[in-house]
């Protein structure tokens, strides 16, 4: 579906390239994720990658072409949801919705089953200036999808939404993925690619410094041992054991026995965790 080789960009009057050497897939089906802080080159990538940015080195290929050649054809099979929309703000939600739709050749899904989808349809005929940040993200997402898009690319697409609606998001974006979308989120929220994404690429200085699953980052990155904090008298304590031979670890069988447990949970990493080791480690 995308496959980069070493990919670059510089803009133009720039002292280094934003991007250099850029190698990486991302597969028909898969929830892919770009994580990294504010100037990475999150941002820049896709950019490249929808066709907006055409003067880069190297091979960008999207849905079998390479981007830099697109023609219209090609952005009728993509969409995009930035993270700072933008709409006609003295039409309402429907007018705008129908408005995106007319451009498309093919329009196959109804702007009003969108909006009910993302909780919406009351805010149908309301004009979109009085609409709060979160309101204006859920109607992105349904600008996005206007024409069921094969890859989707996501900026930020939980952001300024409060846990309900960014639940019910998530479960849209899987949704769509289970219908044989491809979609690239772009996000600093890292609970949310942890739920999200297949795999997550961290990009530091226009470069990537991780590749792989969630879970497998985390299990790589975490330590083999179980915490547990118990209650000891009107005190709370915690221990850590190795998870090799738990089963026979006497001071542990003893604790669990003994003492009223509060919680109990393996020592993995969070992708927070591992972002901001990264993150340090390309400081050092």
């Amino acid at each position: 579906m995308i496959r980069v080789d070493n990919l670059a960009y510089a803009y133009p009057a720039a002292s280094r390239p934003v991007l250099e050497g850029l190698d990486f897939h991302i597969q028909k089906g898969e929830i892919f994720g770009f994580l990294g802080p504010s100037g990475a080159g999150k941002s820049t990538t896709q950019q490249i990658l929808i066709g907006k940015l055409k003067t880069y080195r190297g091979s960008a290929r999207v849905l079998g072409e390479e981007v830099r050649f697109a023609k219209a054809a090609f952005y009728e099979r993509i969409g995009v949801a930035y993270e700072f929309p933008h709409f006609y703000n003295r039409f309402t939600a429907l007018e705008n919705l129908q408005h995106f739709r007319s451009l498309y050749r093919n329009q196959q899904t109804e702007p009003m089953a969108l909006l009910q989808q993302v909780g919406l349809e009351d805010a149908a005929h309301k004009k979109v200036e009085a609409f709060s940040k979160g309101m204006k993200m859920r109607l992105n997402y349904c600008r996005s999808v206007l024409n069921s898009p094969e890859l989707l690319f996501l900026d930020e697409p939980t952001s300024g939404l409060d846990p309900v609606h960014a639940d019910n998001l998530k479960r849209l974006i899987e949704a769509r993925r289970q219908a044989g979308a491809t979609i690239v989120i772009t996000t600093h929220n890292m609970r949310a690619a942890e739920q999200l994404c297949d795999r997550v690429a961290f990009m530091m200085e226009g470069q990537i410094r991780l590749m792989d699953s969630p879970r497998n980052l985390k299990l790589l990155s975490g330590e083999r041992k179980v915490r547990v904090e118990y209650e000891l008298g009107d005190e709370r304590k915690t221990e850590d054991f190795a998870l090799e031979g738990i089963g026979s670890n006497a001071r542990y069988l003893s604790l669990i026995r003994s003492h009223r447990i509060i919680t109990m949970h393996t020592l993995e990493a969070s992708l927070e965790d591992i972002f901001i080791a990264s993150a340090g480690s390309t400081r050092a």
